[in-house]
């Protein structure tokens, strides 16, 4: 079955419609819920203002609470969960290298890549070198013998260089490329902040023992198979996308083709989703509220999708050298109906429990107050400013 016929949309439909079919405007039941509609949820590390897997979620799920993605992943205060009741894992998105959280559904479709990544040159996740063969012996005999481990749990002097181009520890940098690998996969994280939010260090352990037999032994798909389910799952992250000519080739069966007013190019969503294109659905967010999104929320991920549909130009400013920065360092883009009005650029400080807005732009007759409280809670943090 062929894409069909260009759907033409309205812009301001074509908005509703995105906003709408990523999730913004009726929240999922569950996490689960949530990683079953969009295939994965983006982890990072970064804390400002809350981590950014929790700002995408806190909008989408309900009664969502900071680290919940975390506790779903690895059970409560990160304690690990046993193989067989584990329904999702984090590994790295492929051909991205991201780090997400996948559910367990994900795992026969990241073994090719795993396996090939073993055999490549790359700074990040390529073939082991000389040392870190010898470390990795080491480093697995240790996990087998003593159970889940992080870096810090194996004595080592060695150093080596990362793929930054920084000194470290070999047997980190060793067990990091162990996990692109897949020969070693996160067991649980440690390291929490306390208030029962999961922390970031990494502790990992042997595959058989994180995902269970079942999982594991799930059939590995053939090279297009493979293919087609990463452009599907770029669907179904972001559901309305630009795509290449190959990649129409692989899902023509699966998407049809829209042409929105004044914006260049095609774009494609996914045939379970049309429906939505004729559906008012829920008005209590996209009419009266302001959202403050995550910097990589689905919504704005494509930069170039974002400029055209949305006419908003948005750069993720914490890798921006301070000088350079417009907005600042993690500001939030401000999402009012089916218009970017601005941003906030706002700062959790734990310790005096505030959240302190550090700068904001708004056009003119919209408020973020509302917003900013909404984040504050959302932290167990008092607004200032």
């Amino acid at each position: 079955m062929m894409a069909g016929a260009p759907i033409t949309l309205p812009v301001d439909v074509a908005r509703r419609f995105h906003r709408r079919a990523v999730g913004l405007d009726a929240p999922h039941a569950s996490v689960g819920a949530a990683i079953a509609h969009h295939g994965y949820v983006q982890i990072d590390p970064i804390n400002v203002c809350g981590r950014m897997h929790d700002l995408i979620l806190r909008n989408r799920v309900a009664n969502y609470a900071e680290g919940d993605l975390m506790r779903h992943v690895h059970g409560k205060n990160g304690a690990g969960i046993a193989p067989g009741r584990r329904v999702a894992f984090e590994h790295h998105l492929p051909g991205r290298g991201i780090l997400v959280a996948f559910g367990n559904e994900a795992w026969p479709y990241l073994r090719g890549v795993m396996r090939d990544r073993q055999t490549r040159v790359n700074a990040w996740w390529g073939k082991l070198d000389a040392e870190q063969e010898r470390m990795a012996k080491r480093v697995l005999a240790e996990i087998a013998e003593r159970g889940p481990l992080s870096s810090d749990d194996i004595e080592h002097g060695d150093r080596s260089v990362d793929a930054w181009g920084t000194s470290g520890r070999l047997v980190r940098t060793t067990l990091d490329r162990l996990f692109f690998h897949g020969r070693v996969l996160i067991a649980r994280r440690s390291g929490g902040e306390g208030g029962g939010v999961v922390g970031t260090r990494r502790v990992y352990d042997l595959p058989e023992r994180v995902l269970s037999a079942k999982v594991l032994a799930m059939p590995e798909p053939g090279a297009e198979e493979a293919a087609r389910w990463l452009v599907l799952l770029k669907l179904r992250q972001h559901r309305l996308v630009m795509l290449k000519k190959s990649e129409v080739a692989l899902v023509e069966d699966a998407v049809r083709a829209v042409k929105v007013e004044g914006v260049a190019g095609m774009l494609y969503v996914l045939r379970e989703d049309v429906a939505l294109l004729g559906k008012e659905g829920e008005k209590r967010r996209d009419a009266v509220s302001t959202l403050l999104l995550a910097p990589l929320d689905p919504l704005i991920y494509d930069r170039r999708l974002t400029s055209r549909l949305w006419g908003f130009d948005y750069t993720w400013e914490v890798y921006v050298p301070e000088a350079k920065r417009v907005r600042g360092y993690y500001a939030l883009p401000a999402l009012a109906g089916v218009e970017f009005v601005g941003h906030v650029d706002p700062k959790a400080d734990r310790t005096r429990k505030k959240l302190t807005v550090i700068g904001r732009s708004l056009r003119r007759g919209h408020k973020a107050g509302d917003a900013i409280k909404g984040l504050a809670r959302f932290l167990g943090l008092n607004s200032k400013g």
